[in-house]
């Protein structure tokens, strides 16, 4: 059936619901490449910060924890609001948010006002995982390759990490951290308007997922062991991206050269949500988990021993460790997940890593004022280990089913 074709099919057929597959699949990897760029462009603006406001490591985690913390938070909520009033409003209003977020974040002059602008971006980025994932599994259900498209997406995401942080670090070089934030929340807006045209309409109600929709059958412990195996993983990423700056700093890096090494972090991890999603299918996610965590926890001591050069060196590689992990867990989400679940699945399992990630900042941070950067650093690499035993109970699971 053309493209054309289904966009006419009448509402109650199931093709309409979505709209154009194409379409939806451009309209959640858009969302995912600005929400993702406008939530690590974070990682840049935290040294400043610090300079700026004379705050201690903990707080610097706080700061960071309360975007991640809020946009975990409430997806559970969002996902249950988008069935009421429609996935499109939900998702275009939070991406408006997030924008609106990042434009008073730029007027802050203390902690009384950024901190407030941080939850609020957070607030309106919770949208986007559950909604834009869930949009692309059902776009992409009739015809198959719903895995594919979810890579697709992933890998959307971190195009945005990419490019979003490494223009704002060269923004920095020549204007104030104020401008690139006040413009970093006009990009939202401007996202929140294309995704208006771009998102196919759905009436509220309408993204209730059919009993016997979603494919998997289900496993409870399955998913509760991957829910735990993302927590950790997101936890231990978003712990390191915290302290990469001040150890890049430490080393000599400026503005230009933090914002330069992010984009090589999130270029090698790119890549890796596209081999690592590739390998699981060739050798199984177990492998795939194993040889990832271990390879990334190696690579965070080898950050602390290697001199500037070095770090800006490997840092693609332990980007494709880093980052290769959650593709594999993203794919498995959906395998485990019961009869008519899947978006539930979705948003639990994205608050379950994200709000690993939300943790890990405030109680590293804290870590960190205590012991120091590297011990707070060699704590994470020891953690990600855990991740082993669980990626066994996951496969059990996936067998099981």
């Amino acid at each position: 059936m053309s493209e054309a074709k289904s966009l006419t099919l009448p509402e109650s057929l199931p093709a309409s619901k979505e709209g154009s597959p194409r379409r939806a699949l451009w309209a959640a990897c858009g969302a995912h490449a600005v929400h993702d760029g406008l939530t690590d462009l974070i990682y840049v603006l935290l040294p400043i910060w610090q300079a700026q406001f004379a705050i201690s490591y903990a707080m610097v985690g706080l700061l960071r924890g309360s975007y991640s913390g809020m946009m975990a938070g409430f997806q559970l909520l969002a996902s249950r609001l988008a069935r009421r009033w429609g996935r499109k409003r939900l998702l275009v209003g939070g991406t408006a948010l997030a924008g609106a977020a990042y434009l008073l974040a730029g007027q802050a002059g203390g902690l009384a006002v950024l901190l407030p602008a941080l939850m609020l971006g957070g607030l309106g980025a919770s949208a986007q995982h559950p909604l834009a994932s869930s949009l692309v599994a059902d776009s992409h259900e009739a015809g198959g390759g719903v895995k594919q498209a979810l890579a697709q997406y992933n890998f959307a995401g971190d195009i945005g990490k990419m490019l979003i942080p490494a223009a704002a670090g060269l923004l920095l070089t020549v204007a104030s951290w104020r401008l690139s934030v006040m413009l970093a929340g006009l990009l939202g807006l401007a996202a929140a308007g294309a995704l208006w045209r771009l998102v196919p309409a759905t009436p509220g109600g309408a993204d209730k997922e059919k009993p016997g929709k979603a494919a998997g059958q289900g496993s409870a412990g399955g998913l509760r062991a991957l829910l735990a195996t993302g927590a950790i993983d997101s936890a231990v990423r978003m712990g390191f991206l915290t302290f990469l700056p001040f150890v890049l700093k430490s080393k000599g890096a400026g503005s230009a050269g933090i914002g330069l090494a992010l984009s090589l972090l999130f270029v090698g991890g790119a890549f890796g949500k596209l081999f690592c999603g590739y390998l699981g299918a060739r050798i199984g996610m177990m492998k795939t988990v194993w040889l990832t965590e271990s390879m990334t926890s190696l690579l965070i001591m080898a950050a602390l021993a290697l001199p500037l050069a070095g770090v800006m060196a490997m840092l693609p590689l332990l980007g494709l460790a880093l980052n290769g992990t959650s593709s594999v867990l993203y794919g498995t989400v959906a395998e485990l997940a019961g009869a008519g679940r899947r978006e539930h699945a979705f948003a639990l399992f994205y608050t379950g890593t994200i709000g690993g990630g939300a943790l890990s900042p405030v109680l590293f941070g804290r870590l960190g004022d205590m012991a120091g950067v590297p011990s707070a650093l060699l704590a994470l690499a020891a953690i990600l280990l855990l991740t082993l035993p669980l990626s066994w109970r996951v496969q059990r699971g996936l067998d099981a089913h």
